[in-house]
């Protein structure tokens, strides 16, 4: 958290936590690569320049959250001339442990969505996310008690638990794509097995199909749940059970 605060000529309140406002900054790095230890979930309040996640551009504008998970590498490319305008959260794994937060951390699956699933929100929504900001800064101004720690992640959940709902409304506006992912799996499902793939590589993966589809495996799965009820996992187990069935029938 330090280091990072520190690139960027920015105060360090807690090592294990920081409320970040990039407007604020007294350095400007111009070109970085980061090896986050930390998650970090930052809204962009206008696009300065480029952020690359693997070999991918960042899919993100005005009003766009951008996270990640732990050992992620990011490389960062700021336009010459521009200022970063933006607001968020750094927090280390330590901060959370022992708190209800540690053991839901993995639900909360969109630190591991790809470059091209940045969330947007839209005006209420980033108000939503500034207040938990807030509240969070106000935790951290504040001298440090017994209660401190637990009083930090419970905001923190609530930020994350916001977010979460604004991917389902995301997803819930990008139906009509959301769907055109799913015939296209449904498709590569029926491949799979038709073109006895099965027989020659095993069953196949979730990963396998996400990145048929050039999504990560975390976000296709989020998808497929939520136009279908079931999981992508279970999606493939029932393809599966139904080529099992014809295979019994069949003479040959």
């Amino acid at each position: 958290v330090d280091q990072y605060n520190r690139l960027f000529g920015l105060e360090t309140l807690h090592p294990l936590v920081s409320v970040v406002n990039l407007s604020e900054a007294t350095r400007f790095p111009t070109h970085f690569t980061m090896n986050y230890g930390v998650y970090p979930l930052f809204l962009k309040n206008v696009k300065c320049g480029d952020i690359r996640y693997g070999r991918q551009i960042y899919d993100y504008q005005e009003g766009t959250v951008t996270s990640f998970a732990p050992g992620q590498v990011v490389e960062t490319v700021m336009e010459e001339g521009t200022r970063p305008r933006a607001l968020g959260l750094l927090f280390h794994p330590d901060l959370i442990q022992g708190t209800a937060l540690a053991r839901e951390i993995k639900t909360y699956s969109f630190f591991s969505y790809a470059s091209s699933e940045a969330l947007h929100l839209s005006d209420e929504e980033k108000g939503l996310f500034q207040d938990c900001l807030q509240q969070i800064r106000q935790e951290l101004e504040r001298p440090s008690d017994r209660l401190s720690k637990r009083i930090m992640a419970h905001h923190i959940q609530l930020l994350l638990d916001y977010c979460l709902r604004f991917y389902e409304r995301q997803f819930h506006t990008r139906t009509q794509a959301n769907r055109d992912v799913l015939t296209r799996f449904e498709s590569l499902l029926d491949n799979y097995f038709l073109s006895g793939t099965a027989q020659k590589e095993g069953l196949p993966t979730v990963r396998y199909f996400a990145d048929k589809v050039f999504l990560s495996p975390n976000y296709f799965g989020d998808l497929v749940k939520k136009e279908t009820g079931k999981s992508a996992q279970e999606y493939i187990q029932l393809k599966m059970i139904d080529a099992a069935k014809e295979s019994l029938l069949d003479p040959d």
